[in-house]
């Protein structure tokens, strides 16, 4: 099944948590928390009191993705904050074996994202410690830009060589999807579909999703 994780960043935040329960009414099943620091990548939005203040408004499952140097520092926070999965980039952090430890000690599902210039190779050593991938179609930090249709070939790379090893990994992918490119990665071997303002920028939310699903 295509699980569909809105982001919202793209929503409007003076209202998040009125937004967060209309995704989840209108049939998301995992929300997605852009956690951006101004270092690892150059814009900033939103961080740990956030989170905390929006796990009252719902239970979806909060997919919660560091654009963060050294998310090592703040993983267990994050956790108790109410992250459901925590996910750190290879990029970003000084041990990621260590970071992974790290998240599953808190008993949270951990992801490893890569950015777009990153070969798919880098996440290979870590496939037994993860429980998802997080594949970046566009360069991080800011919503609404254009999927790179080359960051697909990794996700069949990726696809490719979990099936090699028999591994019960989710890939999840994140920039620029929406109608017209849902399908595509999907086909490239996607489990988890990140959509900004393909869905908050919909006036049917309900169709938005099932449409992104239905790819």
């Amino acid at each position: 099944m295509i699980r569909i994780a809105p982001s919202l960043l793209s929503c409007d935040f003076k209202k998040m948590g009125e937004e967060l329960k209309e995704i989840a009414a209108a049939g998301a099943d995992w929300a997605h928390l852009d956690v951006m620091d101004g270092m690892f990548v150059t814009n900033l939005t939103f961080g740990i009191p956030v989170i905390a203040s929006l796990r009252s408004a719902s239970d979806i499952v909060f997919d919660v993705h560091l654009m963060i140097e050294k998310p090592e520092r703040y993983i267990e926070r994050f956790a108790k904050a109410g992250a459901d999965i925590i996910t750190v980039h290879y990029e970003a952090c000084e041990d990621v074996a260590a970071a992974l430890a790290l998240i599953r000690a808190q008993g949270k599902r951990a992801g490893l994202s890569i950015k777009p210039n990153t070969p798919p190779e880098g996440v290979y050593p870590y496939l037994a410690d993860l429980d998802m991938v997080l594949v970046m179609t566009v360069e991080p930090g800011y919503g609404g830009q254009a999927l790179i249709p080359a960051c697909l070939d990794k996700v069949r790379e990726i696809r490719a060589k979990l099936n090699e090893e028999k591994r019960e990994c989710l890939i999840e992918v994140d920039g620029g999807i929406n109608d017209a490119t849902a399908h595509a990665a999907v086909s490239a071997g996607a489990d988890v579909l990140v959509a900004g303002s393909a869905v908050f920028g919909a006036a049917d939310r309900a169709a938005a999703i099932a449409r992104l699903r239905q790819a």
